[in-house]
């Protein structure tokens, strides 16, 4: 008998308008769900898809803001997470949220391919519980950074704060603040990319600037200036797939050591020299601001140390 994975997806004010079989097929494809639109329409025919608020749906329907569509994704054989002792840093835990430091090159939750290994196989190694509501191999990921890219990320232990906190960050208000070296001196002291992603027409892989894509807003600010690289922090005001690597990417800075949208000729790092410094978020249950603070990993503190002294760039 086959099961299911249980996952669900929030729509955000921008996506209103959009058919849902194509915002669902784009949301699966980037939780690495090999799926093609056409599936996707006979899963909403076979009632596999749900929506918060129910009600009857179709592949053609328009979504609506703030609608929440729960998917059970078939599997051949169920998915259950393996325990791993892996070393983590969690800097923020009650029992409602979970905040770990995530080292670059650690994956934040289990894909296809890749069941063992990572953040959540850690945290269950832990004992720590978290909500069912992002799917079987994604429980509690409320939000993501990329493998190779290193600091803060949340889990919701929760359903109240599951539903909490993509709603803050369906709304823009949580606060996640990156610090980032690129290529190339910026002309610019501060400034703002507002250009729509989506998924690389040429390679499914990749993201890129396209005028089909999603809304996407990066703010930007330089810390400091080298020879050839620059030192910015970067404030997202959206999320999408990639976000800051492809938009420093699209205004012909982008970022060091990134082996997909970057240069061949970069610094040594073993990934984008990119760090998730700052998170702060509303708590679920008491209201209250927590605003979390992660220092920059050696990697990146040693980089702009040799930078500085002219001793690389």
């Amino acid at each position: 008998m086959r099961s299911a994975v249980r996952t669900a997806y929030l729509v955000g004010t921008e996506e209103t308008g959009e058919r849902l079989d194509k915002w669902l097929t784009e949301h699966l494809q980037d939780d690495d769900i090999d799926i093609s639109r056409s599936v996707v329409q006979k899963w909403v025919k076979a009632g596999l898809v749900s929506r918060i608020p129910a009600g009857k749906i179709k592949a053609s329907d328009a979504i609506e803001a703030g609608q929440t569509y729960t998917v059970e994704v078939p599997e051949d054989e169920p998915f259950e997470i393996v325990p791993d002792d892996i070393p983590l840093s969690i800097v923020y835990d009650d029992p409602h949220v979970v905040v770990v430091d995530k080292p670059r090159g650690l994956v934040v939750h289990p894909a296809a391919g890749h069941p063992r290994g990572t953040v959540i196989n850690g945290l269950v190694a832990r004992g720590i519980t978290l909500s069912a509501l992002g799917g079987d191999m994604r429980p509690g990921v409320v939000h993501r950074i990329d493998k190779d890219t290193s600091g803060l990320v949340m889990f919701a232990k929760t359903e109240m704060a599951y539903y909490a906190l993509t709603e803050q960050l369906r709304t823009h208000s949580v606060e996640r603040q990156y610090i980032a070296i690129v290529h190339g001196r910026m002309t610019h002291e501060t400034g703002t990319v507002e250009m729509p992603i989506g998924r690389d027409p040429q390679d499914r892989q990749k993201m890129a600037v396209v005028e089909s894509g999603k809304r996407a807003v990066t703010h930007f600010q330089v810390l400091e200036k080298f020879e050839r690289y620059t030192l910015v922090q970067c404030r997202l005001e959206t999320g999408r797939t990639h976000q800051i690597r492809v938009h420093f990417a699209a205004i012909g800075h982008p970022l060091a050591g990134d082996q997909v949208y970057g240069r061949r000729h970069t610094l040594p790092i073993h990934g984008q020299a990119l760090h998730a410094k700052t998170l702060g978020f509303i708590h679920p249950e008491s209201g209250e601001m927590v605003r979390l603070e992660s220092p920059l990993p050696d990697d990146m503190e040693k980089l702009i140390s040799n930078l500085r002294a002219g001793l690389i760039g």
